[in-house]
């Protein structure tokens, strides 16, 4: 079946998960757009973009999309869309979404309007007037703004983001779409030495070890697309056979994650076991600002922001202290934070910078690979930061 899918990503990874698709999924037809990427495919295509997209939030398809100033040309256009092909009798499919900047501006009533025409497609299609919805989930989502009203359906379920190995995480966690995203900006390969000195629950050390191993994200968790029938069980079989077979296994990783909390420290091994790399990463108990670090490979940390642990003067002083220790190593370095006075503290002008956002927290990628004598020392100024570093488009 000929299938538009739409995938929404964390503002300014839109990119690489274009790249994903097009290197990975080898697709053609890849749209980045603000938020979200676009492509086109089959029922194949849909499992794969689901088990290895490694920085995309979910994989909606993408049913349709028209202009909606009343409900009544919102409940003709969802109408209109062959719901049949998608959804038994028995399906549960609930509506939600949201509309910005439109005439139907109110959430509940587009529900109401948007239900009530699947219900109605659906009862002239099977012949029947009530629907119990104990079966399979198809969640149903929309999207209106400016009028526009884009209609979906969600053959995730769960978010992407959610792979299945982290039950638990420490009290700041670090998404692992993001992780993923820091290393592939990296490429990292597993060739290097890597370290990150504030791991917490392991997520950076975990993403990295599944994209040197080629470990699919997705290959221990379940969708709700996996109990569609028109989607077929034997595809699913199939392409997990296939990413499990692609997975390398002649690899040696040289992997440390580290953090001051042991705490951190005993979650982050539970995490990384679950993840089935457990035996590729060493975790340790270390003071980041004390530690020794190498003196090469490539450094990823996801410091103190001063916004949900420790106030901003506390992560200063530990960005201030980590330039130090760091010092002449010619580690490549990799630093997530929404402090805009990072640079000033740890003491150098980043090389790049690149505007992330870990959840609704607007934040910049520090990132640091010239040899250390080329590195840029950041002046004693106390007023603005200069515009330091080539900031890098999304």
């Amino acid at each position: 079946m000929k299938l538009e899918f739409c995938c929404p990503t964390l503002f300014g990874l839109e990119g690489i998960v274009a790249d994903e698709l097009r290197f990975g999924g080898k697709l053609t037809d890849v749209r980045a757009e603000n938020g979200r990427v676009l492509f086109s495919g089959d029922e194949d295509t849909l499992i794969w973009a689901n088990m290895n997209l490694r920085c995309a939030e979910r994989v909606l398809i993408r049913l349709a999309a028209f202009r909606a100033d009343t409900f009544d040309q919102l409940f003709e256009g969802v109408k209109a869309i062959p719901w049949e092909d998608f959804l038994p009798v028995d399906a549960a499919f609930p509506v939600k979404g949201h509309a910005l900047d439109s005439k139907l501006h109110s959430v509940p009533d587009c529900q109401k309007i948007i239900k009530k025409a699947i219900v109605t497609r659906l009862g002239g299609h099977y012949g029947v007037s009530w629907f119990e919805e104990k079966g399979v989930r198809c969640q149903v989502q929309f999207s209106i703004m400016h009028d526009m009203a884009e209609i979906y359906l969600d053959t995730s379920g769960s978010g992407l983001h959610k792979r299945g190995y982290r039950a638990n995480a420490n009290a700041a966690p670090l998404r692992e779409t993001l992780a993923a995203a820091m290393v592939k900006l990296a490429r990292w390969r597993g060739r290097d030495a890597l370290i990150d000195p504030f791991c917490g629950s392991g997520t950076i050390a975990i993403e990295a070890a599944m994209i040197a191993l080629n470990r699919a994200p997705g290959l221990m968790r379940t969708y709700d697309a996996e109990k569609w029938s028109w989607v077929g069980d034997a595809r699913w079989k199939a392409a997990r056979e296939q990413a499990i077979a692609a997975v390398r296994t002649d690899l040696t990783l040289d992997m440390c994650g580290s953090d001051i909390d042991p705490a951190c420290v005993v979650l982050a091994q539970e995490n990384a076991k679950k993840a089935g790399v457990g035996h590729f990463i060493r975790f340790e108990q270390a003071d980041a600002a004390k530690r020794v670090y190498p003196q090469s490979g490539v450094l990823f940390a996801n410091p103190p922001y001063g916004e949900r642990l420790m106030d901003r003067e506390s992560a200063q002083a530990i960005y201030r202290a980590v330039g130090r220790a760091v010092g002449k190593s010619e580690l490549r370095q990799y630093y997530l934070t929404s402090d805009p006075e990072f640079e000033r503290f740890y003491g150098y002008q980043a090389d790049k910078r690149r505007k992330l956002y870990n959840g609704m927290i607007k934040c910049d990628l520090y990132m640091y690979f010239r040899p250390q004598e080329a590195r840029r020392p950041f002046g004693r100024r106390d007023s603005k930061v200069p515009n330091s570093g080539k900031r890098e488009r999304r």
